[in-house]
């Protein structure tokens, strides 16, 4: 677990940008070690936030309080706390945490979520012409793209309906000349090309073909609206059936619409009329939607509504007779709140799954991945039927022999058999799909992928300035918290002599100011116990005397010592003083009583040890930077400073 001190130092994961303008510019050094502009500039941004405006004052401040810090990490490894091995491992696990998906989060998912809420600002219109791929023969698959080709000579948004009447195999659009409509982004799973495609036409633009699970698409973009977001609404329906009259159904709905102009609630009217079993009881409420989840003449009629509470007319659909009622509209919400929805978008949608492979597919080009051939065709040549096998024995394979060169690292035949080893159920479930040699490629392909993304991993400070500046403020943020530890807390909490001898050079900071002594009765109705009872005996008796006659099961009394201002309510601060019966549930009732008035004292150390040991604690740490600043000497560039402010 990360610990607390370091919440001072890292008070978000995200960090500000790296400005680039005189960032290796050396703004002060802690015994020769130089702190640059960079660095100091990432920090006092991230720490600071929107307050973060670079002013004399502001940056003044934080630069002395991150000079002691680096005082204080320069005491930690003149101290050798950063050889040993345990905080090196504590290290290693933080920086574990920190890489996990660190690269694919800032070169894929971060960069598909940009482009996708970005492409949410906008709702496309488009048609299509649709060519099937009878089978996933890649002679069929050619013969589509042929087919696809052949359609799109001479094709042109003026004649594109026709086209599209004559040659789409949708079905569901050719009628309507090929057009959709209006969509949104994400298109579904499978669709992030067409999606592209569309997005990134011109208006009025013809663009294809391109290949989706559905097959080859020609698009027409006919143009671009703002985003329609979300209405929330109600509705009340009146359904077609083959067993109801039509226009009764409408002369229904009619009837509905009369009484909400005469006044009626819109619950009641739903409650009344909707045949809509799911809602009717509901006031009809339907909830939040986007367009393409009902039919569209329904959802235009929604949108169309322009203010809360408003109500449409009647209005027909393939399902029966509307009134819609418009509760609430959103449109597109601020990035910082839909980030984890579209994060959670791109990563089930194959999108990802695409952009992964073309950064591996990059990241081995740039590495120089090799396959060594010699080593991969010898172990493949030894494997047999058993390969398939949940526990097979890979025998007496060469284990150390290079399999896989990555950069300047080897992976070795071994590597790759653990990794087999591990993926057992996977290995085994691919005898459906391949013969060995096919198996083994996948795997191989899969392995290779996870190594690349390894030393990727490995070389993370070297691509990604900010995972460096976090990664020094883990190491640092370490050494700060052992050596305060060791030179600071440790001693205020186990040097009895200097922590009396503290109290004693400050004793009347220690004080209780004026407190009374209060008892609380809590009474057990449930058991018979006349709660006014107790109340009233509680003047004159003692608590023994009142559990001994109303019993343990009916009464319970508890002491507490309070301040005036901490008094529970209906109690004065004057002895004797009674606060009245509150009945807090069926079962129980409470009051309070204060029997004794306390005057105000100094308090003793044991009564106000947490308080003294923070504030020795204080004291130590001050004389602890004062003694770093006379070991370790600080010089700041104050150049380089003032131009900093000047920023």
């Amino acid at each position: 677990m990360i610990k607390s001190v370091i919440g001072l130092l890292l008070p978000v994961l995200l960090a500000f940008p790296l400005a680039a303008q005189d960032d290796s510019d050396v703004l002060f050094t802690v015994s020769g070690e130089p702190v640059t502009v960079g660095e100091f500039r990432y920090i006092y941004s991230k720490t600071n936030g929107k307050e973060a405006d670079f002013s004399r004052a502001s940056v003044m401040e934080y630069l002395d309080l991150y000079e002691r810090f680096k005082l204080k990490v320069a005491r930690a490894r003149e101290m050798g706390l950063d050889t040993i091995v345990a905080l090196q491992n504590e290290l290693e696990g933080y920086r574990q945490q920190l890489a996990d998906n660190y690269l694919l989060d800032q070169e894929v998912t971060d960069k598909l979520v940009a482009e996708l809420y970005e492409r949410k600002q906008r709702d496309v219109d488009f048609s299509h012409i649709l060519i099937n791929i009878a089978s996933l023969d890649p002679a069929d698959t050619l013969a589509a793209y042929e087919r696809a080709m052949e359609v799109k000579k001479g094709l042109t948004a003026d004649n594109f309906s026709s086209r599209a009447a004559e040659a789409s195999d949708d079905a569901y659009s050719k009628d309507q000349g090929g057009h959709i409509g209006f969509v949104n982004a994400p298109l579904p799973n499978g669709m992030y090309h067409l999606e592209s495609a569309l997005y990134g036409a011109n208006d009025g633009q013809v663009v294809g073909p391109v290949r989706t699970p559905a097959g080859y698409h020609l698009l027409l973009k006919h143009g671009t609206r703002p985003a329609y977001g979300e209405v929330e609404a109600a509705h009340i329906l009146l359904r077609k059936s083959d067993e109801t009259d039509d226009a009764a159904q409408r002369q229904r709905a009619e009837a509905a619409r009369q009484a909400l102009r005469d006044g009626r609630s819109f619950e009641d009217v739903a409650a009344e009329y909707s045949e809509d079993d799911k809602t009717s009881k509901q006031g009809g409420y339907i909830g939040f939607f986007a367009i393409n989840r009902y039919n569209k003449t329904f959802e235009e009629a929604a949108f169309s509504l322009t203010e809360d509470d408003q109500v449409s007319e009647v209005v027909e659909s393939p399902v029966g007779f509307h009134i819609l009622k418009r509760i609430s509209h959103r449109g597109v919400q601020p990035l910082e709140e839909q980030a984890p929805l579209l994060e959670a978008a791109v990563r089930q949608d194959s999108r990802f799954a695409e952009a992964r492979q073309a950064l591996f597919d990059r990241l081995e080009r740039e590495y120089g991945t090799r396959k060594v051939d010699a080593t991969y065709s010898s172990f493949v040549n030894a494997l047999d039927s058993t390969f398939f096998q949940l526990d097979t024995d890979f025998g007496s394979t060469d284990r150390s022999a290079a399999l896989l060169r990555v950069g300047d690292r080897e992976y070795t035949t071994g590597e790759f058999i653990d990794y087999l080893e591990a993926n057992a159920r996977l290995r085994a479930s691919l005898e459906r799909r391949f013969e060995i040699e096919g198996a083994i490629e996948n795997l191989f392909e899969s392995w290779k992928d996870e190594r690349v993304e390894h030393y990727a991993e490995a070389r993370l400070e070297e691509q990604f300035p900010e995972f460096k500046a976090l990664m020094r403020e883990y190491r640092e943020g370490i050494l700060l918290f052992e050596a305060t530890k060791l030179e600071v807390w440790d001693r205020a909490g186990e040097d009895t002599i200097g922590l009396q001898a503290f109290f004693d050079d400050h004793r009347d900071q220690y004080r209780f100011a004026p407190r009374a002594r209060v008892l609380k009765y809590t009474i057990n109705t449930a058991e018979g116990t006349d709660a006014r009872a107790v109340a009233a005996a509680a003047s004159s008796q003692t608590s023994a005397e009142l559990v001994n006659k109303f019993g343990t099961d009916g009464l319970r009394i508890e002491e507490q010592v309070y301040e005036e201002a901490t008094l529970p309510e209906g109690v004065s601060f004057r002895e004797g003083t009674q606060s009245p019966v509150d009945q807090v549930d069926r079962n129980t009732a409470v009051f309070y009583r204060v029997v004794e008035m306390l005057p105000a004292r100094q308090k003793e150390l044991s009564e106000a040890r947490g308080y003294v040991i923070a504030d020795y604690q204080d004291q130590l740490e001050r004389e602890w930077v004062k003694s770093l600043r006379e070991k370790f000497e600080v010089q700041r560039n104050e150049a380089v400073l003032a131009k900093l402010i000047e920023s």
